[in-house]
């Protein structure tokens, strides 16, 4: 009979001082998941809201970043959103930062390999972070969004839109046009 090794759970702190070179991973609860890399469909979506975000953003204090800010979810979960804004860390003393605690809207760009984890596990994760008022799932092979936004300390709005939508983000008071999310050019 084959043993299974036992391997201790990483805190983040552990976990973000890995340098895994050009692969990706996630801690979840202590374990390392390792990522695979998104399709050119994603890559474009992913880009497109950073720079739909980036210009609007811009002198309000917040700031869009791509998968290479960390989400600390938990003590022991650090997460890679698609794109995640965060508010309030413009100054230089978090400039070295490689994650934090406290985005404000974070968006997940869905696929076949990645959906189950991102609208279960990590949504109860961004869910559970008080900063957090808005999240956004993209669905890339049928261009509609699920939008979940805060309504008070313990409610949510989740509405899964089976039209084309402007992408109201009423934290920010802006609107990202649907067809600035899915631009081909």
């Amino acid at each position: 009979m084959a043993t299974r090794p036992v391997y201790p759970l990483l805190t983040a702190e552990q976990f973000l001082e890995i340098d895994f070179g050009d692969l990706k991973a996630e801690l979840d609860n202590g374990v390392i998941r390792m990522l695979a890399g998104g399709t050119q469909r994603h890559a474009r979506v992913q880009s497109n809201l950073i720079v739909a975000l980036a210009p609007r953003l811009r002198g309000t204090g917040c700031a869009a970043y791509g998968p290479d800010m960390a989400t600390r979810t938990r003590d022991m979960s650090i997460r890679y959103p698609d794109v995640s804004v965060f508010c309030g860390r413009e100054s230089a003393e978090h400039d070295a930062d490689t994650s934090a605690p406290d985005p404000r809207i974070l968006f997940e760009i869905l696929s076949d390999g990645t959906a189950r984890t991102d609208l279960g596990i990590k949504l109860a994760e961004y869910r559970a972070l008080p900063s957090v008022d808005t999240i956004v799932f993209v669905d890339v092979a049928i261009e509609r969004l699920r939008v979940i936004q805060r309504t008070g300390p313990n409610g949510w709005n989740d509405t899964t839109h089976s039209l084309p939508l402007d992408l109201p983000l009423p934290a920010l008071s802006l609107t990202i046009p649907h067809d600035e999310i899915f631009a081909r050019d």
